[in-house]
């Protein structure tokens, strides 16, 4: 049975809009930025995601402790950021119709901040708004089963990613499965599902439209709590995507270099390749750049050449 929403014409409309963008995107090769540009939406990203839930470092901040430098902070703030630029490089690994790669995901996010991170919570919890309880979150041994069910929903709907994304999200917000971290796992989940089916998403980072609407991101939990309904969420988080992905497409200076190129091509090629299959992928390139390109990999020792002329052939060095 599937979570309780309605299509309306303002969701019929964003999700048009999006499309839209997604397809200008794949056409500008943004969906395969520079990895300059993939560093500092990471850096946005959870910079976003974590000031939400009251972190206080800065990007800068963030940025040493990608790059590996020692910061001054908070304890439990340094100890966040760790966490998430962990969970976020171990992001492609992860399957987002999979609870076990869910527990496992959140075993990462909380390592060292909760005692049950990575597991269901056993115990009942509120949610406050300043003395008020906003939200008293299910029973705690139901979450196992409305979980469960939340997962056989994304493995068996064929209702679109984009719907699907911001439903889960809601819904889970709404379960609560665990005593802390629910809000950066519903956000970090969100940008999951959207990945698998729309690359680009992995450069999005739509958290930082959250961070700036935070109180219409909580008003829309509540109305939806209200109504019963996930309907008035999936309205403002696909309006969150359309504006993330506006913003993207008026990013300058995204032309990719061949270095850029080469670094994305070796992530995603088979392991043996022709001349023709790289420009499958790089349409915009002539194919003397190709070969330009090709032999600036061999030299970098990313791959290596066999055969000759119509017969060449490319291989992944591991």
């Amino acid at each position: 049975m599937s979570p309780p929403y309605q299509i309306t014409p303002e969701i019929l409309k964003l999700i048009a809009s999006i499309s839209e963008k997604i397809g200008q995107i794949n056409a500008k090769f943004l969906d395969k930025p520079s990895p300059k540009l993939r560093k500092e939406n990471r850096i946005k990203t959870i910079h976003s995601s974590l000031s939400i839930e009251g972190n206080t470092l800065t990007e800068v901040q963030i940025t040493a402790l990608i790059e590996n430098k020692r910061i001054i902070g908070p304890e439990k703030d340094v100890n966040e950021v760790l966490n998430a630029i962990n969970v976020y490089d171990q992001l492609k690994t992860l399957d987002p119709k999979s609870s076990k790669s869910f527990l496992k995901a959140h075993e990462i996010l909380m390592k060292g901040l909760v005692t049950d991170n990575g597991k269901y919570r056993k115990k009942g919890v509120g949610i406050m708004a300043g003395n008020q309880i906003a939200h008293m979150a299910p029973p705690a041994e139901h979450v196992p089963h409305l979980m469960n069910d939340l997962f056989n929903y994304l493995k068996t709907s064929e209702e679109i990613a984009l719907i699907k994304s911001c439903v889960f999200h809601y819904e889970m917000e709404f379960i609560h499965p665990f005593i802390d971290g629910n809000g950066r796992m519903g956000r970090l989940w969100q940008t999951l599902i959207l990945m698998k089916e729309y690359p680009v998403f992995e450069f999005i980072p739509f958290e930082n439209i959250i961070h700036k609407t935070q109180g219409d991101y909580y008003h829309a939990l509540s109305q939806s709590d209200k109504s019963g309904s996930s309907t008035s969420f999936i309205e403002y988080m696909l309006k969150v995507v359309n504006d993330s992905l506006y913003t993207m497409l008026d990013v300058k200076g995204n032309v990719m270099s061949t270095q850029d190129r080469l670094t994305y091509y070796s992530e995603i090629c088979e392991p043996e390749f022709s001349r023709k299959d790289y420009m499958s992928v790089f349409k915009e390139i002539s194919s003397a750049t190709a070969s330009r390109d090709l032999k600036q990999g061999i030299k970098l020792g990313l791959f290596e050449k066999v055969g000759d002329k119509s017969k060449t052939v490319y291989r992944l060095i591991k």
